[in-house]
């Protein structure tokens, strides 16, 4: 093997370190030894994008930072987060974005400009700031070295009042090409934006299509949307069509460059949160984490596929997988997007959705809409389907009160290990070990910090068994209201599978 050749395989492992994904396959030749499993590596940089919270002002905005700590990572690193200064132009946000008063929102970038941004001092410790106000423009972040591996951003906004007030929150997303949001909506009541941040220094073009209850819908206004560089753009979803319908699936692509996007839905009625995307389109789909005093369920599902499809419905509950009365099963129309709402599903009892197809599987997203209360004293938030925890996956942004760790193992007993993190002002972590029986849901009692001051991040580890979902469920009651935001555990991406070598490589140069 000559240096050339092993100059590329080096460049290959460093490449894979840094974007996390490495594949090096090829027919085995005559003779040769199999090859030895991958190795798995910290990755050594992370991108997290947080977009602008709130237009109200009276908005009260904190931000968490944390990285668990990870095995293999040198001593240096670092971790910073600069506001999206810039406003586009000639993108959605002017001619389909918020109809407010656009000036407005180009001066609030600027203001916010020179705000210091959160400084991570080491991993295994969160870090927290806040903010005030309906002008804290989009975040862009990025961890290097020690802080890049699993590296977690929440950020959590309290409206008291006005459209989409309640409890607001969600993880900071990574940028990426395409993302799948069902449980948008362009009913009357309802302001649902899609917020696209733009990480790099060069500027991206995204389209989005709209799927509503009998197909796509028509629109030229959400093609080739220019995000510019280190930019944000919010589109409002329901300037795209010509019609008002209560359910519909985003589906955000993009042309040139990567993005983070998330949905913001403000409700005049019933509260507001964040849509995180849901897991790419599969047979088989887990929604962790319904709170147990939910008073209302709807489930979102779509495919893009030609074909329909019938959804097996069951709710992994605390003694095991079972199916709702009425909703044994749910119809969908290849290309449309169909809403039902499942009641008071849960009973009082921790439960996560699961999702199933028979032989003649398609690929699905779907998303549920969750509502906590009664009456005039309602609030509402999104789980969307999520992939599984995998190795590990960590929630920021906990109290000694108000956070719920529901954890599901739809198929088989899992063991795992959650860790609490060191508060944010003071503590010592702490770890315990849980048992999650097969087609069951739990709501855990999670570990806190001794000596707990401020706030704390909770880390889960699967240990052993099948496949473990997972989701965190923040509360605050303001004034009778049950302000409440879930997020869901997907597998944190710390780490990359790097192929070792099967030889010693001194001896090949000859």
């Amino acid at each position: 093997m000559n240096r050339t050749t092993l100059s590329l395989i080096a460049g290959a492992a460093a490449l894979a370190a840094v974007t996390g994904f490495a594949a090096l396959e090829g027919p085995a030749e005559a003779g040769t030894a199999p090859a030895r499993a991958a190795a798995q590596l910290p990755v050594e940089r992370t991108t997290l994008v947080c977009p602008a919270p709130s237009d109200s002002d009276i908005a009260d905005t904190s931000y968490t930072s944390f990285t668990p700590v990870t095995k293999g990572t040198g001593a240096d690193g670092k971790a910073e987060l600069s506001s999206a200064v810039q406003q586009s132009d000639g993108g959605a946000g002017d001619s389909a974005g918020k109809d407010k008063d656009k000036d407005k929102g180009k001066s609030k970038d600027k203001k916010k400009a020179d705000k210091p941004a959160l400084q991570p001092k080491e991993p295994g410790k969160p870090v927290t700031g806040d903010t005030s106000g309906g002008d804290a423009p989009a975040l862009i972040g990025t961890a290097e070295g020690k802080f890049a591996p699993g590296w977690t951003m929440q950020q959590t906004t309290e409206v008291a009042a006005g459209a989409g007030r309640g409890l607001l929150g969600m993880d900071c997303t990574a940028p990426d090409t395409e993302f799948w949001f069902p449980g948008a909506s362009t009913a009357a009541g309802r302001s649902d934006y899609v917020h696209l941040t733009n990480p790099d220094d060069s500027a991206a073009v995204v389209d989005i299509q709209l799927y509503g209850k009998d197909g796509a819908v028509k629109s030229e206004v959400g093609e080739g949307i220019t995000v510019g560089p280190r930019s944000s753009e919010p589109v409002l979803l329901s300037t795209l069509g010509d019609t008002r319908q209560e359910d519909v699936t985003v589906h955000v692509t993009v042309r040139s460059g990567r993005v983070g996007a998330a949905v913001q839905a403000l409700d005049e009625k019933v509260g507001g949160d964040w849509l995180a995307a849901a897991a790419d389109p599969a047979s088989f789909l887990v929604l962790p984490g319904i709170p147990k005093d939910a008073t209302s369920v709807r489930l979102i599902a779509f495919t893009a596929a030609d074909a329909d499809t019938d959804l097996k419905v069951q709710l992994a509950s605390p003694t095991g997988l079972i199916t709702p009365a009425g909703h044994e099963t749910v119809h969908l129309k290849g290309g449309m997007t169909t809403g039902v709402d499942l009641g008071d599903l849960t009973r009082g009892e921790a439960g996560s959705l699961v999702l199933s197809q028979g032989q003649a599987a398609v690929p699905v997203v779907a998303a549920l809409r969750v509502t906590r209360g009664k009456g005039g004293k309602q609030e509402t938030a999104f789980i969307p389907a999520s992939g599984p925890i995998g190795t590990r996956a960590t929630s920021a942004d906990n109290s000694a009160k108000g956070s719920t760790l529901s954890l599901t193992a739809p198929t088989a007993t899992a063991q795992v290990r959650v860790t609490a993190s060191a508060g944010s002002e003071g503590g010592t972590a702490q770890s315990k070990t849980y048992t999650i029986k097969a087609g069951t849901t739990q709501d855990i009692d999670p570990p806190r910090p001794s000596g707990l001051k401020g706030s704390y991040a909770l880390t889960v580890e699967r240990l052993s068994g099948g496949p473990v979902y997972g989701a965190r469920t923040l509360m605050a009651t303001e004034e009778g209201v049950p302000g409440f935001t879930v997020q869901t555990l997907p597998d944190d991406r710390g780490t990359v599978s790097v192929p070792q070598a099967d030889e010693d490589v001194s001896v090949l140069q000859k």
